[in-house]
């Protein structure tokens, strides 16, 4: 396993996201524990969640709680692992995702996340998406007061533009540690926000990072997922999965990038966390640059680590 920084703390390269774990179509408990319990033996020290990562409305805190139970019943090491979850988001039951970034929302959230986790100080706090309805200096000062006041260690933001990381930045200074956008081979929208997180030394933590390999958990059954593409024909030379040129490719993209990949059992995060031991040639870089959506060839791209 190879790591990087997030703020003062290093964490595995390759993170484990823990949505679908519990949001539609997740697996029983058993195999939701034991797929956690496969990441920590790979060596994943980096769990991403949130609040509102369930399913039906009256079980927020689902997937928190469900972590807690899982690092508490793991028979190893787990004193440097990193949570890090998420609020400012709600799921009614429906199916859909509202927005809620008040700083009496989020304060109460973040509190609430506290006691799930079973932790005094939450390592990693993020806002989970800008409230068009809250001024985003009112949202992001709410975590200053908890940084402030011992809740939280660290913050993040998540769904940002540049303009609102820069803005984070002045507000929040070193403590400000990570950007959570969308960012994977097929979706690449958020390449300038991936840039200035590598300028301002924050971690860039891509979510749904196997987009146009796998289907995303927010696809459902039916989402779509590509074939043949570069990453399929650059997999089969090396004898491994898309899924693994995939997060090989993104770690090459910046230094600051730690992706989380998604996984609903453990043969899935298994074969994510090897993704930090394959090595990519400038050539096969090159081919699978290329292959992008939207790029035209030879576009200069950050440096690899």
């Amino acid at each position: 396993m190879q790591y990087r920084p997030i703020g003062d703390t290093t964490v595995s390269a390759v993170g484990l996201g823990a949505m679908p774990l519990s949001i539609e179509h997740r697996p029983d408990e058993q195999r939701a524990i034991a797929t956690i319990h496969a990441a920590l033996d790979a060596g994943v020290t980096l769990i991403d969640t949130a609040d509102s990562y369930h399913w039906h409305a009256d079980e927020r805190g689902h997937n928190e709680l469900l972590i807690a139970r899982a690092l508490a019943s793991y028979g190893g090491d787990t004193s440097r692992i990193l949570v890090a979850t998420k609020g400012g988001r709600g799921r009614p039951g429906d199916g859909s995702w509202t927005v809620t970034a008040t700083p009496a929302h989020l304060k109460r959230a973040a509190e609430d996340s506290r006691k799930r986790l079973g932790v005094d100080a939450i390592g990693l706090y993020q806002l989970h998406k800008p409230d068009p309805a809250v001024p985003w200096a009112e949202s992001v000062g709410a975590l200053r007061e908890l940084l402030d006041a011992g809740t939280i260690r660290a913050a993040g933001i998540s769904n940002v533009t540049t303009g609102q990381i820069r803005e984070a930045h002045a507000i929040l200074g070193d403590a400000l540690v990570s950007v959570q956008n969308q960012y994977s081979p097929a979706v690449r929208d958020n390449e300038p926000e991936l840039q200035l997180s590598t300028q301002l030394g924050l971690a860039f933590l891509p979510w749904s990072p196997l987009g146009g390999i796998s289907r995303s958990s927010l696809d459902g059954p039916s989402g779509p997922a590509s074939v043949g593409t570069a990453f399929h024909r650059i997999a089969a030379d090396h004898g491994v999965s898309p899924q693994r040129i995939a997060l090989a490719w993104l770690l090459a993209r910046s230094p600051a990038v730690i992706p989380v990949p998604g996984a609903g059992r453990p043969a899935s995060i298994q074969d994510s966390a090897k993704a930090t031991e394959l090595q990519l040639s400038e050539a096969e870089r090159a081919q699978l640059d290329d292959a992008l959506p939207g790029r035209a060839a030879g576009t200069p791209l950050l440096p690899a680590d």
